[in-house]
Order: structure tokens, then sequence, then C-alpha cells
């Protein structure tokens, strides 16, 4: 039973610059905010960045850090400051976050609950300190009160590779805001696009392999048979990265100089998509593709790698060895084959593009914001201490 008191939960994250986990975990504590009786929340937000990409909520107290994208800066930041607050629980976005709320949380009687939006493995598969953070998770992630997984591949990992026990694990995927969403298309989009145009949106780093996309627009047209209408729109890039101008090479190289276009990070890229023809997502490894679910909010068919984890669960399809397959609302192909993603494109623009499309719209209503909002509360109410616990915990010296 809830003690009059509402549950003190303090949220962290590494900051709020950009990003699919920023853009939910902003969404959560926008709707989880409006129930103060309940919960009481604090942002913690371990970088002091300069620009944030999302706006919280004006009544929600927050509390910036200056952890400058250091882990034992984050650690010993964030352990002062549950010390100084004496949060109920902690509810953590991103693997430094989360490895941060675990440790502060120790011995304070309160619970850590992390929210794993990568699927670890391959995220950590390679890089300097990818054997060191491997490491770092499997001796922190096992000791969380439960870990909230993006997807069920994500959770299969966490499983099979880092030791977490099956039952503090739960299964909540992104909630996707239509009504927001659908606002924001119904405005005049700030590059130009029309309905032949592939739209892809993501930073511009190695794992979202954004090179597949612009190969793929060369193949299409040629070794597709693609008639011309599917051939001739543009590919829109959104999203910015250090690898900008290394695309742009490509893109030149490949004769597609006119074609590609690189508009940067936009503030409402939902009006280019609404009135696009196809999203791309090319990524070597999601969580979950949020991009991938807002395109098909406004009625984008899809073509999308089999990358762990998400897309495949999305398209309530499997590849299982072929090189492309259709799904609810879209078509998965073998991570890296840009000529089975331009076959896909080419077929996504051609006589079934209505129907392909009413079935993203469809696929991707069955991902409400109420709904994960609803659960991330439960998990959050269960994992909490008892009320006289509580009581205990915030007189304690």
């Amino acid at each position: 039973m809830r003690s009059e008191s509402p549950l003190r939960a303090l949220f962290v994250i590494n900051s709020l610059a950009g990003g699919g986990a920023e853009r939910v975990f902003t969404t959560l504590v926008d709707q989880l905010s409006r129930r103060p009786d309940e919960i009481a929340i604090t942002v913690a937000l371990l970088d002091n960045e300069a620009e944030e990409a999302y706006r919280l909520p004006a009544g929600v107290a927050v509390e910036r850090l200056d952890a400058r994208g250091g882990l034992l800066r984050s650690i010993t930041q964030t352990r002062k400051l549950v010390r100084r607050l004496r949060p109920d629980v902690t509810l953590s976005f991103l693997s430094r976050a989360n490895v941060a709320a675990i440790v502060a949380m120790r011995r304070t009687g309160g619970a850590a609950i992390i929210s794993e939006r990568v699927n670890t493995t391959a995220h950590l598969r390679s890089g300097r300190l990818a054997f060191l953070s491997r490491l770092l998770i499997r001796n922190t992630y096992p000791t969380a009160r439960r870990i909230i997984a993006v997807s069920e591949g994500v959770a299969r990992t966490l499983e099979s590779d880092f030791d977490v026990e099956p039952q503090r694990i739960s299964v909540i995927y992104n909630p996707v805001d239509t009504a927001h969403i659908h606002a924001l298309a119904a405005q005049e989009p700030a590059i130009p696009v029309t309905a032949r145009d592939f739209v892809t949106m993501g930073r511009l780093v190695d794992n979202k392999n954004t090179a597949m996309a612009i190969r793929a627009l060369a193949e299409i047209g040629t070794a597709t048979g693609a008639g011309a209408e599917a051939g001739s729109g543009n590919l829109i890039v959104l999203g910015e990265g250090p690898l900008r101008e290394d695309l742009i090479r490509l893109a030149a190289g490949l004769g597609l100089a006119d074609r590609v276009h690189f508009p940067g990070f936009l503030a409402n890229p939902y009006a280019v998509l609404a009135r696009a023809g196809c999203y791309l997502l090319t990524s070597y490894a999601e969580g979950f593709p949020n991009a991938m679910m807002e395109a098909m909010a406004v009625g984008l068919p899809v073509v999308a790698t089999d990358c762990p984890s998400g897309p495949a669960e999305i398209l309530e399809v499997e590849l299982d060895g072929a090189r492309s397959v259709m799904g609810h609302g879209g078509a998965l192909v073998a991570p890296d084959d840009h000529a089975a993603m331009a076959r896909c494109m080419a077929e996504m623009m051609g006589p079934r593009h209505a129907e392909l499309s009413a079935a993203a719209a469809r696929r991707a209503a069955a991902f409400s914001v109420e709904s994960a909002v609803e659960r991330f509360r439960t998990a959050l109410m269960e994992a909490a201490p008892a009320p006289a616990a509580r009581q205990a915990q915030a007189v304690r010296p």
C-alpha cells in the first residue's frame, strides 16, 4: 500500500543533447511528473551540456552535474547527489548513467532501476575501452533491482552475455507519441522533400552505417531493374556526426552529389518524414530504433537491416537466412547488403506503396505512450522500499 508521501525518484541520464533515449526519457519525465502526489521526480544530468535538444517540464527539479563524459566523475557526483537527496528509487538511461546509479544506490536501502537502450554486446563489440566496459557492466548490472530492456533481443543478450537473472528483466518497448508526431508532421518542412525521396536519420557514426543507404541509392535502377519512378528520388540524411565529410565524398564518388542531401539535425524531422516515400534503417546494431518507429507512425514504409535488435521485432518477421523478406510495414534485409536494400526500396515505391504505408501506421499504433508510461510507473512503485523503510531512509542522518 502506498504511503501518503510521494515516492522520491531520481531520474538519471548522461545529458539531453539529442537522441532516441533522451527523447523517451523526456517523455517519461513529462508524463510521470503529472502525478506529483504519487511520484516526486528529480532529474540528474551527468554532463552539463551547453545545448539540449529536449526540454523538461517546468516544475521538475533538475540537478546539472559536471561529469564531462567521465565514468569515475559520473559515479562520484551521483553518489554525492544520492546521499543528499536520499531517493527511494533511481531510474537511469544509458550505460554510463546506469553504472553510476547502481553504484550510488548501494547500501542506501533504495532501489536502482536501469533502462538498457542498446544491444549491449553489439554496442561494445569494439573500441579502445570495450573490454573494460563489458567487464564493468557484467559486475554491476546483475545487482540492479530491475532492468528494463527496450526489446526482447536486448533482454536475451543481458541474460546470455552479462549474467543477469531473467526475473530481474522486464521488456518495455519505446513509446511512440503519435498525436505529438502527427501535430509536428502537419507543419511545413524545413527542407524540400517529395514522395519519391528516401530518408534516413541518426548520428553519422560507424554503427549507423549510413554509407549503405548511399550505396543502395546508387544501385536502384541498375541492378534492381527498377522503373524511373523508384529510381528518381533523392536520399535525405538527417543528423550530424564525425562521418559527415566521408559520406559526402562517398556520394560524390558514386555520382550522387546532387541526390544525397545532408541538412543536419532538424528540430522537426516529422514534417520531412511525412512527405517522403520510404525510410531506411541501415544500422549494425540497435536497442530499439526510435526513428524507425516514428517514421512508421507517419505512414512511411521502411527498409531495415536485420541488426540486433529491434527491427525484426517491430516488423514481426524473421530473415532466417534470406537476403530480404517483407514484414508488417516494410522489409527486413541482411546487414550491409546494399543490393538487397535497393531492391526493397524499389518495391516500397511500387504499386504496393499505399498498402505498406497503412500497415506501417497500424504497427506503430501498437506502441502507445500510455502503455509504456504505465509499465514504467509500475516498475518504480514495485521496486521501491516498503513505506516504513522509506520513512526511515528519509530521516537517516
